[in-house]
């Protein structure tokens, strides 16, 4: 399968972007889907996953209360709802797919990668 993150860009403090994911080549109804980030010099850090059926969302302490993660309608898609962005929010943000059909804060559980898009906060 192959996914293809998009949606990053610039964007000021307290601002709001929404990330997408797509899946072609096979379905990834079936799986828990994720996104990670990196930031320039930083480890990769877990920022959401979402199970198969989109019903139980998992978020990284960072992000919670600001970030949602949900699937489209097809299960294909994966959306990454960002509000109130801060500048330690900037990094690559890649979204992945779970080798289970649970979500899950692990990296080593996605056997599936996108490319990764940029986000930047600047206030």
């Amino acid at each position: 399968v192959q996914l293809q993150a998009s949606g990053g860009g610039l964007v000021q403090t307290g601002g709001s972007l929404r990330l997408s994911c797509a899946a072609s080549g096979r379905t990834v109804s079936n799986n828990g889907m994720g996104w990670f980030r990196q930031a320039p010099g930083k480890e990769r850090e877990f920022v959401a996953a979402i199970n198969w059926r989109g019903g139980s969302a998992l978020y990284g302490d960072s992000v919670k209360g600001r970030f949602s993660i949900n699937r489209g309608y097809a299960q294909n898609v994966v959306y990454l709802q960002m509000n109130n962005l801060k500048e330690e929010d900037t990094a690559i943000y890649y979204c992945a797919a779970s080798r289970y059909a649970t979500g899950s804060s692990q990296a080593g559980h996605y056997v599936n990668w996108g490319q990764g898009t940029l986000v930047t906060v600047s206030s």
